[in-house]
């Protein structure tokens, strides 16, 4: 059977002693573990991940509770009690429990609309890069009508059509963060195609599907780790836009991007608290997975480095 081409010449650890070679993951950790950057996002991303995943364990109260001490008689949101850690809003809810909870809903729609999106990109790609022809010239000029065509606006638009939901923000994102993989999927595949043991193992009688998933996609694996790491990035600071913009998940659910909606206020400046905690946690997010992309990138392709 026609296998995957050799990868270069395994390193070696640098010491006085001979040791063993290095696998292709052992050098990529020892470059990861050696680059800052995977451990500042490392940190970060761990950090909301866990703070998502416990948010039922760290709240102090149910994120949708409008509590009657929560607001002054004036009807003003608090700022920092004992009994609101973060404040809380102009609807007398906990901030800090909604920020827990609302990690939990950032990171539910950005991992599954990214996975959406990048299979999209993978499927489509793959598909215009190895039979050509009819389905390359179409998929490759449906790539370029996206791409010409505003993301948000076309995601504002579905959105207002089909009404706003979870389902729905999560296909909404997929269907329009596709292109980026496609257009990385397809060059690659071209690429690959007329490499000599594509052509022995199509010698062989291998047929095209089983060349492709066996000995065209595995090459695939570094470039799209890494598209899919930064796509998660901007995936959620696209579903914040949406939700910022009144289209996200319905209130009351917890969003980050509602969070920034609602602290919209004339006198915001009072209340900075609002403002300030879901947006720093929107940052430090997107920070995190910016920095674990980067790092991903420089240790699956060490021409970056």
């Amino acid at each position: 059977m026609i296998g995957l081409p050799p990868l270069p010449a395994a390193e070696t650890e640098e010491s006085g002693a001979e040791s063993a070679p290095l696998s292709f993951r052992g050098r990529v950790w020892r470059s990861l573990r050696r680059d800052p950057s995977f451990w500042i996002g490392a940190v970060l991303v761990g950090g909301v991940v866990l703070a998502a995943l416990l948010a039922p364990l760290l709240a102090p109260h149910d994120p949708n509770t409008q509590f009657d001490d929560g607001i002054t008689t004036l009807g003003e949101p608090l700022g920092h009690t004992a009994k609101f850690p973060l404040g809380t809003d102009f609807e007398g809810r906990d901030l800090l429990s909604r920020l827990l909870y609302g990690a939990r809903l950032s990171l539910t729609i950005s991992l599954l609309g990214n996975g959406l999106a990048v299979a999209l990109g993978v499927l489509l790609g793959a598909s215009a890069g190895w039979w050509r022809g009819w389905a390359e010239r179409l998929i490759m000029r449906a790539t370029d009508v996206m791409l010409a065509f505003p993301s948000l606006l076309l995601a504002l638009a579905l959105v207002g059509i089909e009404g706003p939901s979870l389902t729905i923000i999560i296909v909404v994102i997929g269907m329009v963060s596709w292109t980026a993989v496609c257009r990385v999927t397809y060059g690659q595949v071209l690429a690959l195609r007329e490499r000599e043991w594509i052509d022995a193992a199509r010698a062989t009688g291998i047929g095209s599907l089983r060349i492709l998933l066996r000995h065209i996609l595995p090459h695939l694996t570094a470039p799209i780790a890494v598209y899919a790491t930064l796509g998660i990035a901007l995936t959620v600071v696209f579903e914040g836009s949406l939700a910022y913009l009144g289209l996200g998940v319905p209130p009351p659910t917890a969003s980050w991007g509602r969070m920034i909606h609602d602290a919209a206020d004339p006198n915001a400046l009072l209340y900075y608290w609002l403002l300030l905690f879901p947006a720093l946690a929107l940052l430090l997010t997107v920070l995190g997975f910016n920095f674990l992309g980067d790092a991903l990138r420089d240790a699956l392709d060490p021409r970056e480095r």
